[in-house]
């Protein structure tokens, strides 16, 4: 089965992916991962090609596609990635939200920075992405409609969010 899973930073993404992969036995891939492939193969640490990534809409699109590939190339897999429901063809189609304040609590401890600094990075890097996508894909990221599941993670931890999950796919 393929599943794609989707949301903002600090909802649980690679986290609830990464578990969904071990309990169900399905492999998993990650833009992020494909993004430091992309760097690899240019032969570029992170930061330099994310600094060249910048202003190169060429490379959002070539993560969108190597996404769609893998899943057509594959039988099973959960693709994570903010727009991977846009891109690729699953019957199970995942979004994972939180309130900015517990989303911005979770970043900070995980990178202990500040929850105030972590809040406007989150605010201002949501605003860059939503215009990003807006004009290189005409996506309205907050568009709620391509998603099969919608799940609120304040509550939940991500084991548990990987459960809610794992249900879903029994009643497909």
């Amino acid at each position: 089965m393929i599943i794609t899973i989707g949301g903002l930073a600090g909802t649980g993404t690679s986290t609830v992916a990464s578990i969904l992969s071990q309990n169900m036995g399905i492999p998993y891939l990650s833009a992020g991962d494909i993004f430091r492939q992309m760097a690899a193969e240019k032969g570029m640490d992170v930061l330099d090609f994310s600094k060249f990534a910048e202003g190169n809409t060429d490379i959002d699109r070539e993560i969108d596609q190597r996404q769609a590939q893998a899943a057509r190339e594959s039988e099973d897999l959960i693709v994570e990635g903010r727009l991977s429901a846009y891109f690729v063809e699953a019957p199970l189609k995942t979004w994972l939200t939180a309130p900015l304040d517990v989303r911005s609590v979770r970043i900070s401890h995980r990178e202990d920075k500040p929850v105030e600094l972590v809040r406007e990075e989150i605010l201002t890097r949501e605003k860059s992405e939503a215009k990003r996508y807006q004009e290189i894909h005409n996506l309205d990221i907050g568009d709620m409609e391509v998603y099969h599941l919608i799940i609120n993670t304040e509550r939940f931890d991500a084991p548990g969010v990987a459960q809610i999950i794992e249900k879903a796919v029994e009643v497909i």
